[in-house]
């Protein structure tokens, strides 16, 4: 019913006017008054017990998505070898279904932007799959990566290198920052080409973003060493510490991040080593024994 919401008042006391699904019909809940009845019911006509026996009753396909090309909208030919009934489909319908499937594929990226478009955001998937990134991010990547193409970004670039630059985009914009190291990692590219397309991809589509805050490395690299929930959370009370200070001018958030892990083991009493640290979180040694006493100081001082 178009105009009516559990937020209209009723014509005849001003009360609020709500939905009740079971009769079909909007009344007011102080009077009673019926301000709509008979109201078309546009869910199923079926109820699902599960997600199995949802997919198999639903009638429709998949929502649209930014990581398809053609947003999941395009068709797809089988390749079963039986038709509706079960029945064995023979060698010239075969033949004939086949040659409609390689056409069906071709023209699904018909011209030069439409293959640029399909190599490009098959590779965030790619990465993103490898970097155990949510559905969330890759949308977001996916997004900024036909921005980035229709801006002419990808001309004289890398496909991967610009994939690569618009998945690092969208981590620090989703809050689950992942460093070059990592995103070179995973990647066809090499370290300082990704930091060069994501730089471009930022100055042209203008975006901006808040400097990576240390705290939202602790948890993955405190999961990837072991360390409990004790030596977590006092790590990411020292980096909250720190955080917005001269301490962390200029200094890189995940060096922070490691060092406030190494100081909060230390200070707890759960030995872990810069060396493991070192290996976790890609910096080096120097780095964590530059800044853990300065770190530590702080915190013993507050």
């Amino acid at each position: 019913m178009s105009g009516i919401t559990t937020r209209s008042t009723c014509p005849q006391c001003e009360g609020r006017v709500t939905e009740d699904p079971k009769r079909g019909e909007y009344a007011c809940s102080d009077c009673g008054t019926i301000v709509q009845e008979d109201v078309v019911d546009r869910g199923p006509e079926w109820k699902a017990y599960s997600v199995e026996e949802n997919d198999r009753r639903s009638r429709v396909g998949a929502p649209t998505t930014q990581i398809r090309h053609d947003k999941g909208l395009s068709t797809k030919i089988g390749s079963q070898r039986f038709d509706a009934n079960g029945n064995a489909l023979s060698s010239k319908k075969r033949s004939q279904i086949a040659r409609l499937r390689t056409w069906n594929n071709r023209c699904q990226a018909y011209n030069g932007p439409e293959r640029t478009l399909k190599q490009g955001l098959v590779e965030i998937n790619r990465m993103a799959s490898a970097l155990g990134l949510p559905k969330s991010t890759r949308e977001t990547a996916s997004v900024i990566y036909r921005r980035a193409l229709s801006c002419d970004v990808v001309r004289g670039r890398s496909i991967e290198g610009v994939a690569t630059g618009a998945l690092y985009a969208a981590t620090r914009q989703e809050g689950i920052p992942r460093t070059l190291d990592e995103m070179a990692g995973v990647s066809r590219v090499e370290y300082g080409r990704i930091g060069r397309d994501y730089r471009e991809i930022t100055s042209q589509l203008g975006l901006s973003f808040e400097p990576t805050d240390p705290t939202a490395y602790i948890p993955r690299f405190a999961s990837k060493l072991g360390c409990d929930d004790g030596v977590r959370r006092r790590a990411t009370a020292m980096c909250e510490l720190v955080a917005g200070t001269a301490f962390t001018s200029g200094k890189s958030p995940v060096g922070v991040a490691a060092a406030a892990l190494y100081a909060a083991g230390q200070h707890t009493g759960r030995r872990i080593t810069q060396r493991e640290v070192s290996n976790v979180a890609d910096v080096s040694c120097m780095t964590i024994r530059c800044q853990y006493q300065e770190i530590i100081d702080r915190f013993e001082t507050q």
